[in-house]
């Protein structure tokens, strides 16, 4: 059994898993989608100042290695800004590189770029390993960073970094969810370092339109909240 709570879900025709730390797994593919590591984000902000716990890479790895040896994927999607700045893969810790490295051997592995780090001559064509591009079109799904309220396909992305925020038993409550609807399926942050917007922030709703849910993967089921538009 899968040591990790995830929830069947449905979108574009397929068949999916979404994971409570906030990864997909397409079982048809067997492939591993994650958005926004934002590796060395801390080491960034350390360079201008403000000095954070510099084990940001070393614990979203951890959490990576952990999905990766639980699902055994085939195939392995970053869907973006996976790095926080394009000199974040030189940055990395020699032990950081070293687990990655071991991942991006262990699968295909596609780096999707986002705006953090984006551009092939940026000195990011080797990222431990992986290939590089800036999008993609598998089985019928487009995977990119930034979801594009153009975009009419089934479309997976990350790059807001969803947050749900409730009121519980008079506690306020903050949970990263999945923002969905009929075509638009927006990750949240996997990294161990990022902050996130509301739902219902107005970048979000005018990137996946109305009608919208956030969705949060509770044992074997989604909690679904309506967005509001």
């Amino acid at each position: 059994m899968v040591p990790f709570s995830f929830a069947p879900l449905a979108f574009g025709g397929h068949s999916l898993l979404a994971l409570r730390n906030g990864a997909l797994f397409w079982p048809a593919r067997q492939a591993l989608l994650v958005a926004d590591l934002h590796f060395e984000k801390a080491s960034w902000f350390a360079k201008r100042g403000q000095m954070l716990p510099p084990y940001d890479s070393l614990a979203t790895l951890a959490d990576l290695s952990a999905v990766v040896d639980a699902l055994s994927p085939r195939e392995i999607w970053c869907l973006g800004d996976s790095f926080h700045d394009p000199k974040g893969c030189e940055r990395l810790p020699a032990a950081a590189q070293a687990t990655l490295r071991s991942l991006t051997s262990a699968a295909r592995w596609t780096w999707i770029t986002g705006n953090h780090d984006a551009g092939h001559d940026a000195g990011l064509v080797d990222r431990c390993g992986g290939v590089v591009v800036d999008e993609a079109v598998v089985d019928g799904l487009v995977l990119r960073h930034e979801a594009s309220a153009r975009e009419t396909r089934p479309e997976l992305s990350g790059h807001f970094h969803p947050k749900l925020r409730l009121r519980v038993r008079g506690r306020n409550v903050s949970r990263i969810c999945f923002v969905a609807t009929p075509t638009k399926l927006i990750l949240p942050a996997f990294g161990a370092l990022t902050g996130g917007l509301d739902v219902d922030h107005p970048e979000i709703v005018r990137a996946v339109g109305p009608g919208a849910e956030a969705l949060i993967p509770v044992e074997d089921k989604l909690l679904r909240f309506k967005v509001a538009a």
